[in-house]
């Protein structure tokens, strides 16, 4: 029981999560689907679909999201220099816990719009520079990148941050999703519901593993080092960061899914190929090494890998990864915590009690 494993918790129409086959299904659409042909906006569409008393379409939550960034960037610049001190994740939780409880679409709006807002005005902030405007025209992930660098991003990669969006949007009952869950059950409101599912997410076990990524490879430096440099780290008992997960024992389609968006990335010369040439190096070690020296363990490659390329080449400092995930993951938040109030009861799990017992009277 340590852990939770095999443990049914609840019953849900958001999210299938199918470890044996490598599968995630988002409200009856798979993960390939989605990541292809959708914007994050029409995912929240259809993750929200029935939650509220009434249903928006994804246009009509890309306006509300458009409207909902500009309503949040005058509390960015509460981040002062205080703030600005702090790991990126704890200053935007910080700002986020500022703002009033609700369970309706408007608070929700604000909180997913918040965490694209507050994740780029930390980051310019910790760089003594101001926070930018938001632009409600532009979709949810241009206006993210827009609003870091100062400047509209290339086509190809505002469509790379909205793949990682869809990618990070749900998935399953993992340990934020179900802190949400938890906190929603006592109707303590949506802003307190996202603010716990971040604390749980800051963990160096859920949500911290993409940045280490990146130092593993450049410990490795070039392709033609990656398999002494990872012999030697499995040797010295250490972890190969980027590969292995707790459901799946296949490979994480969402890898694949980040992969082609570096290509494309890469293709349009927004992404240095000797990086990725790297990367692939690495992968590819890894799992030979990993499949030899730990047969019985499927440890394949799983989400952080590509994400931490892929934010890199699009700008994001790795000590603010976990915020990036965050704005993508909000949504999926959201929606649990809605399901979990309009359908389930307040959660409240027995425990058995392994302790001593105090002496019983002669």
């Amino acid at each position: 029981m340590s852990g939770l494993d095999d443990v049914i918790a609840t019953e849900t129409t958001l999210s299938d999560v199918d470890g044996e086959a490598g599968r995630l299904v988002i409200r009856g659409r798979s993960l390939d689907e989605l990541v292809i042909g959708c914007r994050y906006e029409d995912v929240l569409a259809l993750l929200w679909a029935g939650l509220f008393p009434e249903s928006a379409g994804a246009d009509q939550i890309a306006r509300g999201l458009g409207a909902a960034r500009l309503q949040v960037f005058e509390q960015s610049r509460a981040a002062d220099a205080q703030l600005a001190e702090q790991p990126p994740v704890d200053a935007v939780r910080t700002l986020l816990s500022r703002f009033e409880e609700g369970n309706d679409p408007s608070t929700a709006l604000r909180l997913v719009a918040a965490l694209a807002v507050f994740t780029p005005a930390v980051i310019r902030r910790a760089h003594g520079l101001e926070a930018i405007r938001p632009d409600p025209g532009l979709g949810h992930a241009a206006d993210m990148l827009r609003m870091l660098h100062g400047e509209a991003p290339h086509p190809d990669q505002a469509r790379a941050l909205d793949r990682y969006l869809v990618s990070a949007v749900d998935h399953g009952l993992n340990a934020s999703t179900f802190t949400a869950r938890v906190i929603a059950s006592t109707r303590a409101g949506l802003t307190s519901a996202l603010i716990g599912a971040i604390c749980a997410l800051k963990g160096p076990l859920h949500g911290g593993a993409p940045g280490p990524v990146l130092d593993m490879l450049d410990a490795v430096g070039e392709p033609e080092a990656a398999r002494p440099w990872l012999e030697a780290a499995l040797s010295r008992g250490e972890r190969l960061m980027g590969f292995g997960h707790r459901i799946y024992r296949v490979r994480d389609p969402r890898a694949d899914a980040l992969k082609g968006a570096l290509e494309r990335l890469a293709q349009a010369g927004r992404l240095d190929p000797a990086r990725l040439r790297l990367a692939e190096a690495v992968e590819h070690a890894a799992l030979e090494l990993l499949s030899r020296n730990k047969p019985g363990r499927p440890l394949l490659t799983n989400l952080e890998f590509y994400t931490a390329l892929l934010l890199e080449a699009l700008g994001f400092p790795r000590e603010a990864f976990t915020c990036v995930f965050a704005a993508g993951r909000a949504g999926g938040w959201v929606a649990h915590a809605r399901e979990q109030v309009l359908r389930g009861r307040l959660i409240r799990p027995l425990s058995r009690y392994v302790g001593p017992r105090p002496s019983e009277a002669a």
